[in-house]
């Protein structure tokens, strides 16, 4: 049985299952202790949600909230969609192991999907793409959240977004899924800087406009949040911002600062 192991468990979120479990605990212990918001976020329902892919100290409260708004659709697979960091590669690369370890346990992996993902898109499988932690960190949450749902990774380098927003399309057709788009977004500016750049990235998500990316939008998984927005107008979805925060929040170092949102469409 194939299995596509764990890569960045004990550094970009816990290794054991204890850690996980206090992690997002306290996740949602502060989500509580904001009441509107919560009662807000649990009238919302969605198939589509743009995530965070830094160290859970960074971004795991911004991306907890999306998966606890997507857990009251209870999707039957996850499709979890994200940028290549590690290996430059021409498309999307799909996994097409049977199960993804994490320290929760395995999720299995839809099989039966991937093929035929395959066969309407023609993608192909690079294995050394799939030790990526913009998909990876995503995986413990869909565990916790959602147990007996089957996830499907993709991954994708020098890609277009006209190649991933047909897919995203067909996915989103099908009943009980839901797909995951995982980015972060400005990298190591001061923190004013980082706002600025941040705030355009912000705009085109809320607006559901992708042609602002291109106006100065640094986030790494841009061809990711392109191919969705426009999916997103196509459909007709509205956006709605989760959460947005930068790594300044957590470390303090406002010098070399890291941006993370979360947002859903509906």
């Amino acid at each position: 049985m194939s299995i596509r192991t764990m890569s960045v468990a004990g550094s970009f979120y816990p290794s054991s299952k204890e850690e996980i479990e206090r992690y997002i605990d306290h996740f949602n212990t502060i989500l509580e202790q904001h009441p509107t918001t919560r009662k807000e976020f649990a009238h919302m329902s969605t198939h589509a949600v743009v995530v965070p892919h830094a160290g859970w100290v960074y971004s795991g409260f911004t991306a907890n909230i999306a998966y606890w708004v997507l857990t009251r659709t209870h999707p039957k697979t996850v499709v979890v969609i994200g940028p290549s960091h590690r290996v430059g590669f021409d498309g999307v690369s799909i996994c097409d192991y049977e199960n993804y370890q994490t320290p929760l346990g395995e999720l299995k992996i839809d099989t039966t999907l991937v093929e035929k993902i395959k066969k309407t898109f023609g993608l192909y499988t690079i294995e050394q793409a799939h030790h990526e932690h913009s998909t990876e960190v995503q995986m413990p949450f869909i565990k916790h959240y959602m147990n007996n749902a089957k996830v499907i990774e993709m991954v994708y380098a020098y890609a277009d977004p006209t190649q991933l927003s047909p897919i995203i399309d067909y996915l989103l057709n099908l009943p009980d899924l839901a797909v995951v788009i995982s980015t972060d977004l400005s990298h190591y500016h001061s923190l004013d800087q980082a706002k600025k750049l941040d705030s355009i990235c912000l705009e085109a998500i809320q607006h559901v406009n992708s042609s602002t990316l291109h106006k100065g939008c640094e986030a790494c998984g841009k061809i990711g949040v392109e191919a969705m927005l426009d999916i997103a107008k196509k459909r007709d979805l509205k956006a709605t911002l989760l959460d947005y925060r930068t790594s300044a929040d957590a470390s303090g170092d406002s010098e070399r600062v890291v941006g993370y949102a979360s947002a859903l469409f509906r």
